[in-house]
């Protein structure tokens, strides 16, 4: 049944039609064929294969249909199939009457029937679908990013027929169409100005449209007055509304049940411009040493991964060897709230807590803390485990079409850079050394800006400058950026650059190059804040202390999506660190190191949305000073490590993740035994 058809049928259907056919058809006997003239064209449609109309109401399920967004069901919500009032005591007009009255009242109410049609519609749009628009759940609604605006969202109340680009004074409907816009409201046109009259129809849509004009016609009939509707009209919009009971009957149950919902979303709703999102992790993790492992460490404090080791009578750092921990189960979670005032713009707070501390922990070299063997998912992100702290806090707004840009004192470094669709931890490679470069970045979230500017479709160029303010570090020795005797504009901070080249939805090349300049803490570079270190710790290569160190950083990132169940993955980082001595007798000089992974990525592996990921990766291969390393030299052998995880969604919203990992040469020694790491994370998310 074609839109058009539809409203032929509705002009015949109900009084306030009825008068409109009077004046636009010499034969009012039409009317009395209403519901022989329905039936046929019923089954007439029904025959059409597009259409698949049931013959029955009882025939068609309720999730098999859609609301026509082209047709306002005025106060929809508000649905009763009451019977009209009898009709013995309602005036009826003689055949001599004019309709002009019937317009003049209709005009009058028009304003006041017209506002409450709009919030109805796009409700019950929402709610019903047709078999040409099958059931949408949730996970298949892209997700919308807080900066974007859906401006196609609103169905617009058309007020002339011109507005309609499609329709058109011999279109055989166009006299029918004009009475029902101009006179009736009844009409909706879709956002880009069309009526699309030749689309097909269901009954349900059939039923929402009846509706909307038979709240016109009770409105009418309840205002009273002699000469309003024929006693004969009347019975047949009572025909009507019994034979479209059962369809009017689903709508209005649709409709309480979409008010309901409405209703305890704004009374629990937390902002009308703040959303609230979460998740929760939960890692049981154990590390599998085949032997004791050396590290370098203070002897006297063998049981620290900060502890600096000292260096002995023949100038080599301190060594202990290590034994295997205990398995640990723990959990980290993160609660974001994003804050939009103009719809483009996002003001990002996100709290942070956590109690874990991988078993890998206890085996590493100083200065190696979260690094090698700890799933990155596995700690506390706060100085101090089970309390909460401030992990990003930044504001984003555009600047014109194509620049975005972003300001904090807290702005999270990865939301900008080294990105990669197989190694981004929420879903990818799980281990500190497999989510992103080894080499990159000494400040992970910072105070500063950062610019994003889309230059052309494949090409999007990304800058920042970024002062040391992390949220795991003890705030009485590290957050530079908020210390009076630091500031945003001391050491340490990084400049980073990074270009980006996206020619299709499959493959993206990163390229970047960032310039720090590193304070060293306790004498030594290095740590969590020594990037392009690797962790450890570097002094003057006599266990001296060093000055504020300059460093620069290349990395080329790719992913590569070779079809729709497997793609590669890589990255190549090259650093090179200056090493000051405070002692001017000593000479300086650097330290150049590189790192490396390749990885093969297979998404929906057993099932859709899952990804299963395999990396292998060398965080750090030491060119030339080694000498300066007071930790993580080792022996000179190279640590290497091989990587599975294996993301899981048991459902929209829990996910469980194992994942092994397997040390070679760990702390830099090659006569250490291997490590297995295994974790298994459940992830929660709401």
């Amino acid at each position: 049944m074609s839109k058009f058809l539809f409203f032929q049928i509705l002009l015949t259907a109900t009084p306030a039609f009825f008068c409109i056919h009077l004046l636009h058809s010499p034969a009012s006997s039409a009317a009395e064929n209403l519901i022989l003239q329905t039936e046929e064209a019923t089954t007439q449609t029904a025959e059409l294969p597009q259409d698949k109309l049931a013959a029955s109401p009882e025939a068609i399920a309720p999730t098999q249909t859609q609301i026509n967004p082209a047709i306002t069901p005025e106060k929809t919500a508000n649905i009763e199939l009451e019977k009209l009032p009898p009709t013995e005591n309602i005036p009826v007009a003689t055949d001599s009457e004019k309709p002009a009255e019937i317009s003049q009242n209709s005009e009058i109410k028009q304003t006041e029937t017209t506002a409450q049609t709009s919030g109805a519609s796009n409700d019950l749009a929402e709610s019903i679908q047709t078999e040409q628009n099958p059931a949408t759940t949730i996970t298949d609604i892209p997700q919308i990013d807080s900066l974007e605006i859906n401006d196609a969202s609103q169905i617009e109340q058309v007020t002339s027929v011109s507005q309609l680009s499609d329709v058109k004074p011999t279109d055989w409907a166009f006299q029918a169409l004009q009475s029902l816009v101009e006179r009736y409201g009844c009409i909706a046109g879709y956002p880009d100005g069309t009526y699309r009259g030749n689309r097909a129809m269901t009954r349900y849509e059939f039923a929402a449209g009846l509706n909307a004009c038979l709240d016109k016609v009770t409105e009418l009939i309840r205002a009273g007055g002699s000469n309003l509707v024929k006693k004969e009209d009347v019975e047949k919009v009572q025909k009507l509304q019994e034979q479209f009971a059962a369809e009017l009957a689903i709508l209005r149950g649709r409709i309480d049940v979409l008010e309901a919902r409405t209703s305890e979303l704004e009374s629990n709703q937390f902002s009308t411009t703040t959303k609230l999102n979460g998740t929760v992790w939960f890692n049981l993790t154990s590390a599998f040493p085949t032997g004791d492992i050396t590290a370098e460490r203070s002897r006297t404090a063998p049981g620290s991964a900060f502890a600096p080791p000292t260096r002995d009578a023949n100038n080599r750092p301190t060594r202990v060897e290590r034994d295997r921990p205990e398995t640990t189960f723990s959990y980290y979670a993160f609660l974001t709230l994003n804050t939009s005032f103009t719809g483009k713009d996002s003001l990002v707070t996100q709290l942070v807590f956590g109690n874990g501390n991988s078993p890998a922990n206890e085996l590493v070299s100083a200065g190696f803390y979260n690094s090698w063997g700890t799933p990155f998912l596995d700690q506390t992100g706060v100085p101090t485990a089970n309390t909460v702290g401030i992990r990003e806090m930044s504001y984003t707004f555009p600047v014109g079409d194509k620049v975005q840009v972003a300001i904090g004192p807290r702005l999270n470094y990865y939301r900008y850079f080294d990105g990669n669709r197989f190694t981004f931890f929420m879903k990818g490679a799980t281990s500190f050394n497999s989510n992103g470069s080894t080499l990159l970045n000494a400040v992970d979230r910072g105070s500063g800006a950062a610019i994003t500017w889309q230059i052309a479709k494949p090409l999007k160029f990304t800058a920042a400058y970024m002062a040391e303010n992390t949220e795991f570090l003890n705030p009485a020795v590290f957050n530079t950026a908020s210390n009076p005797s630091n500031g945003l504009f001391n050491s340490s901070n990084t400049m980073t650059a990074q270009l980006e080249y996206a020619p299709s939805n499959s493959f993206n090349l990163r390229l970047i190059y960032a310039r720090s300049s590193l304070k060293p803490y306790n004498g030594f570079i290095g740590g969590a804040v020594g990037e392009p270190l690797p962790y450890g710790y570097a002094d003057d290569g006599f266990g001296g202390r060093v000055r504020d160190s300059g460093a620069d950083t290349f990395v080329v990132n790719f992913d590569w999506l070779l079809s729709r169940n497997f793609g590669l993955f890589g990255r190549y980082s090259y650093g090179q660190l200056e090493v000051n001595p405070v002692n001017r007798d000593r000479s300086g000089g650097d330290i150049k190191v590189q790192s490396f992974q390749v990885g093969m990525g297979f998404p929906d592996l057993g099932k859709k949305g899952a990804l299963g990921v395999i990396s292998f990766v060398v965080p750090q291969d030491y060119i030339s000073g080694r000498r300066f390393l007071l930790s993580g030299g080792g022996n000179g052998g190279t640590q290497y490590e091989v990587e599975g995880s294996y993301y899981y969604p048991i459902t929209n919203n829990i996910a469980i993740v194992p994942a092994f990992y397997a040390i070679f040469n760990a702390n830099n020694f090659d006569g250490n035994p291997t490590v297995f790491i295994g974790n298994l994370r459940t992830q929660f998310s709401f």
